[in-house]
């Protein structure tokens, strides 16, 4: 029938794609990948990431918890977690992270100055991607939260088709350009086959210091407005 032969060539056009694709392999020594992502910058995505980090460690202190900052370009998880510093090397070459909080962090921040502008061409973020995934020792994790850069590009890709992840939360505050992006990243990793968690709404709401009124600046419902058209749930 029609619909058979239809199901024939989409199972042999899946395999063919799926050729080209890597293995995914798990990292050593970690149980669950959670990542970070947002289509925008500048939506509070790295913030995120760390307070996540620090409730999976404060909710649970039997849980190692590790942060993984996959944002090349602009690294912000060391001024988050105040760590500086250069990571030693084991003896079998790997970095091990540095340490604040409880938390492991490993970020390309550790490598460059704190000021140097990484000017870099794709291949050279591709190679730093995975050295920061395989070139690292966690020891034992529980949880590894990958902060990802913004965007649907090659580091997302690379990351989601490299490695086994428990999930994906996105983040977006409540404007429509950043719910456009926002419903990219979405779109992005379900073809890539990582399951969403859910949405986070960033900068919902500014509160007056002195009266205390509320005002929605960026909109009251934007990204609840989105979860429901993507029949997702907001996580906070």
């Amino acid at each position: 029938s029609s619909s058979s032969r239809h199901d024939a060539l989409r199972d042999k056009r899946t395999r063919i794609l799926s050729r080209g694709l890597p293995k995914q392999k798990p990292i050593e020594g970690v149980k669950q990948v959670v990542v970070l992502a947002s289509g925008k910058g500048g939506v509070g995505k790295s913030t995120t990431a760390v307070n996540i980090a620090l409730a999976l460690a404060a909710n649970d202190s039997t849980k190692e918890v590790g942060i993984l900052d996959a944002d090349i370009y602009g690294p912000s998880i060391p001024k988050m977690m105040n760590l500086k510093g250069n990571p030693e090397l084991t003896p079998k070459n790997l970095m091990r992270p540095l340490k604040n909080y409880g938390i492991a962090c490993m970020s390309m921040g550790f490598l460059v100055e704190e000021t140097a502008p990484v000017v870099w061409r794709g291949l050279m973020v591709m190679s730093a991607v995975e050295k920061l995934l395989r070139q690292v020792d966690w020891g034992q994790l529980d949880y590894l939260v990958i902060d990802m850069p913004p965007g649907t590009g090659d580091v997302q890709l690379s990351v989601s088709q490299n490695i086994p992840i428990a999930g994906a939360v996105i983040i977006s505050t409540p404007q429509d350009v950043a719910l456009l992006d926002a419903h990219k990243g979405a779109e992005m990793f379900r073809k890539v086959h990582v399951p969403v968690l859910g949405l986070i709404q960033n900068m919902s709401v500014f509160q007056c210091p002195k009266c205390k009124h509320e005002t929605h600046i960026f909109g009251a419902d934007g990204v609840r407005d989105l979860a429901k058209a993507l029949g997702l749930d907001v996580l906070g």
